[in-house]
């Protein structure tokens, strides 16, 4: 079964150049950047320049544009031991330091390396290792209680793996400091399989010299593991709950069922039970009777470690089959948190007037939301949804499944995949989303809300339009279709498209 929340990425499997070699990369790429800056040529893709890895090259600049000094770094932050504490019993992953520790450090025959082991945050809650590797890192900062993010230290291995959110690895000259060049990083993020949530990232870091490339399916392997530890302990409090709610559901007089907090349903009465319901982003309002894309109108009234949902006699909309699009193993389904829940149906009818607004202010937490005459829905996106919505909002008179494998992959003959998520996506937003070419419906209007720094934009995403587009809107020269308008309100008038940067 596929893990919710997440989109299943190989990590990187290049083989590292030298020290020597990465060391003129970034000399030589700084330089043409701040050249690129006094000229405003903002095109990263262009071939005559001697660049890094995507990932690493926008990172740089990214710190370039906000001025972060490649000798000093920024000032650093530092947890207090009671923050530090604190931050330790509510990240989820102390129960994972044995299985790590076993994983990661006790391995005969490899080389002295630190496990570091930090929240989404990126601050350092456990620092592991060999204890002369461990001075020499605490003289770089690398020390737990750290804030171990860009904007701080530059470009480094758990900042990329919460960034791009699949592990990375970023060795010798590919740090943006200069004092980080005899380092090399590895990391990989870890996810709450229960919410598709970003917890954290398990890091390995060592002398740039002696650190092997198997290290990096190492450490995500070791993330795996770790999810994996979560699982078993979300279905063993799923039991937990089941087992208190069974004398409940007994009395309830009507369907209803029992979910967790994560909406994970628990147990079941007078209805086929969805493996999950979609909980609102946004939570729960104060108000008791809400309205669910799978049920229609239901009451929901609190419990200790879930909610109980009861749905409306009478209500419109039929409770959801089974094998429907909330099943867990259908494509799109709960079970990814890829999919928008079982909107199809309700949004076709409702593709008239409709209002799309697609969230992309917070990097790594991309959303959807859809505003209709039957009501308003808001639903966590895959980063590999957002992709592809963004690049149809840029691109309102469509794009062919060519186009955008060459816009995502830069292989215009990648058009399977391409059409796989687009089918996904279609199968739960229905009319909203038309075909031949792949375009929203003219009827629907459509609003990107973006970052504050244009390189914080869908930051996992190595697409070359994306790509483009985060320098285009840097540069100024490319804009974000703005929100679309409230009920009540006219829309504004279109003015051109809003195109993606040439390529």
């Amino acid at each position: 079964m596929r893990q919710p929340g997440r989109q299943t990425r190989r990590p990187e499997r290049r083989t590292p150049q030298t020290a020597a070699e990465l060391a003129k990369v970034h000399e030589r790429a700084l330089a043409e950047a701040a050249a690129r800056a006094a000229t405003r040529d903002t095109n990263p893709d262009d071939p005559s320049l001697f660049q890094p890895r995507p990932e690493i090259g926008d990172s740089w600049e990214r710190l370039r544009r906000l001025g972060l000094d490649p000798d000093a770094g920024a000032a650093a932050v530092h947890l207090g031991p009671a923050e530090i504490e604190h931050r330790r019993r509510s990240s989820g992953l102390d129960p994972l330091l044995p299985v790590l520790r076993g994983t990661l450090l006790e391995q005969s025959g490899q080389p002295p390396l630190i496990l570091a082991i930090a929240d989404a945050d990126g601050h350092i809650l456990w620092q592991e290792g060999e204890r002369g590797l461990r001075r020499s890192a605490d003289r770089i900062g690398f020390l737990t209680g750290a804030r171990w993010i860009e904007e701080s230290v530059g470009t480094n291995g758990i900042a990329a793996a919460l960034r791009a959110q699949r592990p990375m690895q970023v060795h010798s000259a590919e740090h943006y400091l200069r004092s980080h060049h005899s380092w090399t990083c590895v990391a990989a993020p870890v996810h709450d399989p229960g919410t598709g949530r970003l917890i954290g990232a398990i890091n390995l870091s060592g002398p740039a010299h002696s650190v092997r490339p198997y290290l990096l399916q190492l450490t995500a392997t070791a993330a795996k593991l770790a999810e994996t530890e979560l699982r078993a302990r979300r279905l063993e409090s799923l039991h937990h709950l089941r087992t208190l709610a069974a004398p409940m559901l007994a009395r309830v007089n009507g369907p209803a069922l029992v979910v967790d907090a994560a909406g994970w349903t628990a147990a079941a009465a007078g209805l086929p039970p969805p493996a999950r319901l979609r909980l609102p982003a946004e939570g729960w309002s104060t108000t008791a009777v809400h309205w669910l894309p799978s049920l229609g109108e239901c009451v929901i009234e609190p419990l200790a470690d879930g909610w109980l949902v009861r749905p409306v006699p009478l209500r419109n909309t039929a409770p959801a089959p089974a094998g429907d699009p909330d099943g867990p193993d259908s494509p799109g389904g709960p079970a990814a948190l890829d999919g928008l829940g079982g909107l199809g149906g309700l949004l076709a009818e409702q593709a008239e007037g409709a209002r799309v607004r697609l969230d992309l202010r917070r990097p790594g937490s991309p959303a959807l939301s859809v505003h209709g005459a039957a009501g308003s829905w808001s639903h966590a996106l895959s980063p590999r949804h957002a992709e592809l919505l963004l690049l149809l909002a840029t691109e309102r008179n469509g794009l062919s499944a060519a186009q955008l494998a060459d816009a995502l992959f830069g292989d215009p003959a990648r058009t399977v995949t391409v059409r796989a998520e687009l089918s996904r996506l279609r199968r739960h937003l229905g009319g909203l989303l038309a075909h031949r070419p792949y375009r929203f419906a003219e009827s629907v209007l459509v609003g990107v809300a973006g970052p504050e720094d244009p390189y914080d934009l869908l930051p996992s995403s190595s697409g070359p339009a994306v790509r483009r587009l985060r320098a285009g809107l840097a540069g100024g020269t490319v804009r974000l279709p703005g929100p679309p308008p409230l009920p009540g309100q006219l829309p504004a008038p279109r003015t051109g498209r809003v195109a993606l940067p040439p390529a």
